[in-house]
């Protein structure tokens, strides 16, 4: 059946549109530093609460939101972090920050510090001082005016060389005023155990809640600008498949050798092998496309991915990158 020249026209036209989008880069992001602000924070909650976490899972989903990079998920990094043993002083430091990103086969990590978390207070009490507990938003004698102040910052690393990309900041102050920095947040009930919920909807119409999601939001919006400065690689895969069930397949090459989950590949096989006539030594050989591979589970050594074409994938068949 003949294809008529506009549909023809219309299907090569989208189908280069989708071929020269750039792939999005994947980032994986570490639990933020607090130790600086770790007294204030107790003070606030009445208890320790991981507000390092808390702010780690905020960008997690500003990132996600805004489409911008691709991001592994916490159970993965907790694995990693696991198995490697790393402490936390240590996953702060860039070095060890990438090399934790290449074994979880990111492009980038995000590594960043709470760096203010608290209260900014407009007046004081009686002669001028003004209390620690007031300072922190747990008490009110003498204070007449307060807002919340959150202040982050962050450094993004290329996993392959420890370089720092960028280092950037973010700020957030609360809406309202007031003396109490978990008030406003209606049946907010705060995370016992160390358990606190930055995501839920009432800790974010707290005062504090408004200043963390402002500073956040800044930081992402930052980091997302920052895209444009990871480098480009162009990683060549050359691998083999290793098994072949149906249309599900299996290479012999992972997320070491900088294969993603959503990659493209070829899958070919080898039809003649040209040999020197004098030596019997093979020169080269020649493969014909069996069809392609769209990867869908990664892990060090290996990969899945689903496979489309007109034959059946087998195993010893050679997998690479599409080539532009």
């Amino acid at each position: 059946m003949k294809i008529p020249t506009i549909v023809l026209t219309t299907f090569l036209a989208c189908s280069c549109a989708f071929a020269q989008q750039p792939a999005k880069r994947k980032v994986a992001v570490l639990d933020f530093q607090y130790g600086t602000v770790m007294s204030s924070v107790q003070a606030i909650f009445g208890t320790s609460q991981d507000i390092g976490r808390g702010i780690s899972d905020l960008l997690v989903d500003r990132f996600l939101k805004d489409g911008t990079y691709r991001v592994i998920e916490r159970r993965d990094i907790n694995k990693v972090l696991q198995e490697q043993n790393f402490s936390n002083s240590d996953r702060a430091d860039a070095n060890t920050a990438a090399k934790i990103g290449r074994v979880l086969g990111v492009d980038a990590i995000v590594i960043g510090d709470i760096t203010q978390f608290g209260r900014d207070d407009h007046h004081t009490g009686a002669g001028g001082v003004l209390s620690r507990w007031d300072r922190y938003g747990v008490g009110n004698v003498g204070v007449h005016k307060a807002k919340a102040i959150v202040a982050v910052t962050a450094r993004l690393i290329d996993v392959n060389t420890g370089e720092i990309l960028a280092s950037e900041s973010g700020k957030g102050e609360s809406q309202r005023s007031g003396t109490n920095l978990l008030g406003g947040g209606g049946g907010w009930g705060g995370g016992g155990g160390g358990n606190l919920d930055m995501g839920s909807s009432n800790f974010s119409q707290t005062i504090i809640g408004e200043a963390v999601s402002g500073a956040v939001t800044e930081l992402a919006t930052k980091l997302g600008q920052d895209a444009t400065k990871m480098p480009t690689q162009t990683v060549q895969i050359n691998g083999l498949v290793a098994d072949a069930t149906g249309n599900s397949i299996t290479i012999n090459v992972g997320s070491k050798a900088g294969l993603h989950v959503g990659d493209h590949l070829v899958v070919s096989r080898v039809t003649r092998v040209i040999k020197d006539p004098a030596t019997g030594k093979p020169l080269r050989s020649v493969e014909e496309p069996v069809g392609q591979l769209q990867i869908t589970s990664v892990d060090e050594g290996s990969a899945v991915g689903t496979f489309t074409g007109s034959g059946q994938a087998k195993v010893g068949d050679a997998v690479k990158n599409v080539q532009p």
